[in-house]
């Protein structure tokens, strides 16, 4: 008996934190991601043709657990959800991505895990114009997004258009910095990394928002996956066939350069779109988006020890101020969370005033009403069970 107590005590804790554990656990993927692909970049793969080669992975890896898996619960495909699909996998898989890579080229994996801590705070405004997200701005926690959100995008403008100097590591004071002051073109690379970084978080958001119309037409999230990383593969093919002519490009061999796709695919598409599908139906998009400083952190220590790379004063000071406005956002979701969960059970038993009540004898009853309205008053009749009046 105690150990059933202890395996459902147990069960309902993970039922509490499972969200929070996926989420957390995809962050730590992410960072890893950010480090083999700036290493096959850096190697000369074509960032056009990882992302073919990521999405075909993703695909091979994640249908047939669809095909198996979902083939009794798999709603029918309309047309409606076939144009979401492509538009998801254009959204992220493309368009993302591509700029994301490109942005990351031109600064480093650090910065570019920086910026997308500006994607909580696009979500969230887009949350709210589709009407994902409610505020009612007389109430705390309402304020605190808001608030939150404007602090975060000042975060942003500030790691984006302030540089500062590089702060260095222990470690790495040993090493040259030729490479930032050598090259006359760095700050305008810089600049274009950073803005197409940005377009990258702009694309990311209004994947999260379309995914979460898309799973209440489509709630199969395994087939959802597999379908939006095929539709993936199948668009960033034409793009790559447009932009790299070189059939060099596309050799590929056992180095970092299939690390990256191999990984990415499994990992940062295939794994991480299913889990964010699955958290998204149960907290919404903006939860999703809400634990990206965590991989910040992961990718600023992997960076600094695996590639070597110089943080700048302005990216720390930016990602600090996005951290702030970050978690008042998160606090105020959870504040209203537990508003919302605490006013159900008020909602049901109001509710549950208003039904007739239900006499126990088998036979309809008259019974007199104490409040008494009018010279006549009134009469309540007390409904007996419907079984009990056909007998």
């Amino acid at each position: 008996m105690g150990d059933q107590t202890l395996f459902v005590k147990l069960s309902l804790m993970f039922s509490k934190v499972k969200a929070y554990l996926g989420i957390v656990s995809l962050q730590f993927g992410y960072a890893g991601m950010y480090i083999i692909t700036m290493v096959s970049l850096k190697h000369g793969m074509n960032h056009y043709v990882l992302v073919v080669y990521r999405h075909a992975v993703a695909t091979l890896v994640i249908a047939p657990f669809a095909l198996v898996l979902e083939r009794k619960v798999r709603p029918k495909m309309t047309l409606s959800t076939f144009l979401k699909i492509m538009v998801l996998g254009f959204l992220e898989p493309v368009f993302d991505q591509n700029l994301y890579y490109v942005g990351m080229k031109y600064t480093s994996a650090t910065f570019a895990s920086a910026t997308v801590n500006v994607l909580p705070a696009i979500t969230f405004i887009m949350a709210i114009i589709f009407r994902l997200e409610k505020i009612n701005i007389k109430k705390i926690p309402s304020q605190a997004k808001v608030i939150g959100t404007l602090i975060t995008v000042t975060g942003a403008m500030v790691m984006t258009l302030y540089k500062g100097p590089i702060i260095d590591f222990i470690h790495t004071r040993g090493i040259s910095h030729h490479e930032s002051s050598s090259d006359p073109t760095a700050g305008q690379n810089w600049a274009t990394g950073t803005l197409m970084l940005l377009g990258g978080c702009f694309g990311w958001s209004g994947f999260f928002i379309l995914q979460s119309f898309t799973l209440k037409q489509y709630p199969a999230e395994l087939s959802l996956t597999a379908l939006i990383c095929f539709m993936g593969t199948v668009q960033g093919a034409a793009v790559a066939l447009v932009m790299e002519r070189d059939k060099a490009a596309w050799a590929i061999g056992f180095d970092s350069r299939i690390l990256a796709a191999a990984y990415s695919g499994i990992v940062c598409s295939g794994i991480a779109y299913y889990v964010q599908s699955l958290v998204i139906k149960e907290r919404g998009p903006v939860f999703v988006t809400a634990f990206s400083p965590l991989c910040m952190i992961i990718t600023a220590a992997l960076g600094s020890f695996i590639l070597a790379e110089k943080l700048h004063l302005g990216s720390i000071l930016g990602a600090a101020v996005i951290v702030v406005g970050l978690y008042s956002v998160v606090w105020g979701k959870s504040k209203e969370a537990r508003s919302s969960a605490s006013q159900a059970p008020t909602d049901e038993k109001a509710g549950g005033s208003h039904e007739l009540p239900v006499a126990s004898s088998t036979k309809p009853s008259i019974v007199h009403n104490n409040n008494m309205e009018g010279d006549g008053g009134m009469l309540k009749i007390r409904v007996s069970e419907a079984s009990s009046m056909i007998e």
